[in-house]
């Protein structure tokens, strides 16, 4: 792997243009949200991390009793905030953080979500080891990701030259199966795995978990 930025630096430069960037496929998009709601009573303490610049953050806290989302990013957390501060949602915190160096205490949530980012996470194992952790017994952690092992194999040519050059952050090249056992080695039980793309081949798998 090789880089010369940091992926925070990377996600900082990033974030302004990413906000204004359109949801490809926008009813793929309302399908996991409507599938991650399935799961929702509207009284839960969320956790999201790399959540961006908040979008699917905001779209979810009508749906729980609180959410706190975490980007590493301090750039994309301060459009977060901008944005849940203009849509005047009370019930969303955004904070710069990691789930494997989190602050919160054992069991703090009752759900955690990570949309379209472990395969961005270089410390993955870790990751997942906090996310775990943060959870309730019972807790559920709902995810949507990439896995490129499934997609166009000349990314994995031009990647390390655009990481060289600041044009890329860490990018995981990862399957379904990949990430299935590693949310098992985390001590999770997989209880629902679903493809939610309207069009063309799917190649990223959303997974509910339970701790």
């Amino acid at each position: 792997m090789f880089r010369l930025v940091s992926d925070a630096q990377f996600w900082d430069r990033a974030a302004r243009k990413y906000a204004s960037d359109p949801i490809a496929d926008m009813a793929g998009y309302e399908r996991t949200l409507e599938r991650t709601r399935h799961y929702l009573k509207g009284v839960e303490a969320a956790f999201e991390f790399g959540c961006g610049t908040g979008t699917t953050a905001l779209k979810l806290a009508p749906s729980v009793g609180r959410i706190v989302a975490t980007d590493v990013s301090g750039e994309m957390i301060a459009i977060a905030r901008e944005k849940a501060k203009a849509e005047g949602c009370s019930n969303a915190t955004f904070e710069v953080a990691r789930p494997e160096r989190a602050p919160w205490p054992d069991g703090s949530f009752d759900v955690a979500f990570g949309f379209n980012v472990l395969h961005l996470v270089a410390e993955r194992e870790a990751a997942l080891r906090g996310v775990h952790r943060l959870l309730r017994p019972g807790g559920l952690f709902i995810s949507k990701t990439p896995c490129l092992k499934e997609m166009n194999s000349l990314l994995r040519l031009a990647l390390p030259l655009m990481q060289l050059v600041g044009k890329a952050p860490y990018v995981a090249f990862l399957s379904a199966e990949d990430l299935e056992r590693e949310m098992s080695a985390a001590g999770f039980e997989i209880v629902e795995r679903a493809r939610h793309a309207s069009r063309g081949k799917d190649a990223r798998p959303f997974v509910v978990a339970r701790k």
